[in-house]
């Protein structure tokens, strides 16, 4: 269990070496734990990391009735009975992924009750886009007192359209269509490496799923599934943390149990700022020691630079000299990270939505982590900085990144974690009396 006050220390100015493996993606292995809800035989997922989200919706699954246990890093689950179809607020109000639960709890109860999720607090993220397609397959949702309730009144059928890809959404549908034997047709789909992840899971279970991974996909579930054995996909956004975190430290990594192709627009990325990448079958290498120069990046949905690596990006742009900026069409608002890094003496401003970047050497100061994905920018920016930093809001970095100091460490960084007190000057507010322009 993560301390709130745990503290990542770093003394930056080492570059990164080494090897390090990719653990299987967490965006993944999350939705994959809840279609363990459409059988009630036994399902494994193997090498599943332990990060605190995960954890979450295995006491999610629990509280339905799922039998949960680990054997090393593989998670039994066997979903025998479902008792309840209630996931309620002190669980969900922990992550938003776990709204997803309600496609699961709808193929297998058919109903479900899922209070509002929580999570990030980076801007708006609703949820009315899965809502509105439930009731496009004839689902009844109402909400009152801050729960949903849905219910179905047979098998789902129907078309979906998304007037904006939503990879949770596109998710819920797949999960609430797998125990329907007709047709459902998503438009508009989120194509995210996860989502085909899923659709392959649901096959091997023995529903038929086509399209996963382009904008139309089709799937015609079954009266029941059968257990399965599955791993999830490498960890796409780990692994491009980890090759920003090498480059701004300049170092030179090789990163193993990595898919290139689903880090094609990160790698085009590093490239334009001059870094040195080979890609390998199922690794890629990385070489930071020459000379870098800066470059505008955007995030938008797959197959462009995710968004969950935007602050990282932003972060590692921060140390090259020169004009850069970073947008991110996904989540416009998602700069929780800029405050801290001004500290390290980042010079940046957002104006009108655009960060604007002219980069320089930073200094290692008292950083807060805000959220999941600002944890790992602070984390790039610090492994730069001239001196000490001290990284808090550790519990933010525990749910995406496992073990991170140790591996950090396993690449020559000077890196511990250590209990401490919460450090006095954190988050003064929306970016308090410091040099950032907001138009």
């Amino acid at each position: 269990m993560t301390d709130q006050n745990d503290l990542l220390i770093i003394h930056g100015g080492t570059p990164l070496h080494g090897t390090l493996r990719v653990n299987s993606a967490k965006n993944s292995a999350l939705y994959l734990m809840l279609a363990a809800l459409l059988t009630d035989d036994p399902v494994v997922l193997e090498d599943v990391p332990r990060l605190s989200d995960v954890l979450v919706m295995e006491e999610i699954l629990r509280h339905v009735g799922v039998e949960t246990r680990w054997e090393d890093r593989d998670v039994h689950l066997h979903a025998r009975t479902v008792t309840t179809c209630h996931a309620p607020y002190r669980l969900v109000s922990k992550m938003r992924a776990s709204f997803v639960a309600m496609g699961a709890l709808l193929a297998r109860c058919g109903e479900a009750r899922i209070s509002m999720p929580g999570g990030c607090a980076f801007g708006p993220r609703p949820v009315d886009r899965h809502i509105r397609a439930f009731r496009d397959l004839g689902v009844a949702v109402e909400e009152a007192d801050g729960d949903f309730m849905a219910r179905r009144f047979g098998p789902l059928a129907g078309h979906v359209s998304f007037e904006e890809p939503t990879v949770g959404g596109t998710q819920n549908v797949l999960l609430a269509a797998a125990l329907s034997p007709n047709e459902v047709v998503i438009e508009n789909a989120a194509q995210e490496p996860e989502v085909p992840d899923l659709a392959r899971m649901l096959t091997a279970m023995g529903a038929q799923v086509e399209g996963a991974g382009t904008s139309v996909v089709r799937i015609r579930g079954a009266d029941r599934l059968h257990g399965v054995r599955f791993r999830p996909i490498p960890d796409r956004i780990e692994a491009g943390t980890y090759l920003l975190a090498a480059a701004a430290s300049r170092g030179r990594i090789e990163l193993e149990n990595v898919l290139p192709e689903h880090l094609e627009t990160t790698l085009e990325a590093l490239e334009r700022t001059g870094v040195r990448v080979e890609r390998r079958p199922r690794a890629v290498a990385i070489d930071a020691g020459g000379t870098l120069k800066p470059t505008d990046v955007v995030a938008r949905p797959y197959p462009g630079l995710p968004t969950d690596l935007q602050a990282p990006f932003g972060a590692y742009l921060a140390t090259i000299a020169g004009r850069s900026t970073v947008r991110d069409d996904v989540y416009p608002d998602r700069f929780t990270h800029i405050e801290a890094l001004v500290r390290a003496g980042a010079r940046m401003r957002l104006d009108d939505r655009v960060l604007k970047i002219d980069g320089g050497p930073l200094t290692g100061t008292s950083l807060h982590a805000a959220d999941i994905r600002a944890g790992g920018a602070l984390i790039v920016a610090a492994l730069a900085a001239r001196g000490r930093s001290e990284i808090s809001g550790v519990a933010f970095i525990d749910r995406g990144y496992e073990d991170v100091a140790a591996r950090l460490a396993a690449l020559g960084a000077a890196v511990e974690r250590s209990a401490g007190t919460t450090p006095e000057l954190m988050v003064t507010g929306t970016y308090g009396a410091l040099p950032v322009i907001r138009n």
